[in-house]
């Protein structure tokens, strides 16, 4: 293919991709985005191939650069799915200082057992 097909075929395709991302609705954003992980994971192992088969010093160099950008796109989208699934997940405790745990008669805070008493 010359180099005419495929931009044509790159900017087709990043105006698909762009009508069906924003037709997502938010409930189906974790998921879709769990999906674009594990794409970038194949990305990632098609730049570490690439380098290692790249016998032209600037193919070596674009390679390891996509090897770089595709894992910290990876490893950043893995941390953002985290914080997202954070966010629909179990509430935690208002107050989780053991110093007003012990004021509400609710234990001992750590450290201010002495020496030779027992901690329940």
């Amino acid at each position: 293919m010359d180099a005419v097909t495929l931009l044509t075929v790159v900017v087709l395709a990043v105006f698909v991709g762009f009508e069906v991302v924003s037709k997502v609705t938010s409930k189906l954003h974790t998921p879709l985005m769990s999906g674009a992980n594990a794409i970038h994971g194949i990305i990632l192992v098609g730049a570490i191939i690439v380098a290692g088969q790249a016998d032209d010093p600037w193919l070596l160099a674009v390679a390891l650069l996509a090897v770089a950008l595709a894992t910290v796109n990876l490893v950043g989208g893995f941390v953002v799915t985290d914080r997202m699934l954070e966010m629909f997940g179990p509430r935690k405790a208002a107050s989780a200082h053991p110093a007003d745990a012990a004021a509400d008669g609710g234990g001992t805070p750590a450290g201010a057992a002495g020496a030779g008493e027992e901690r329940p």
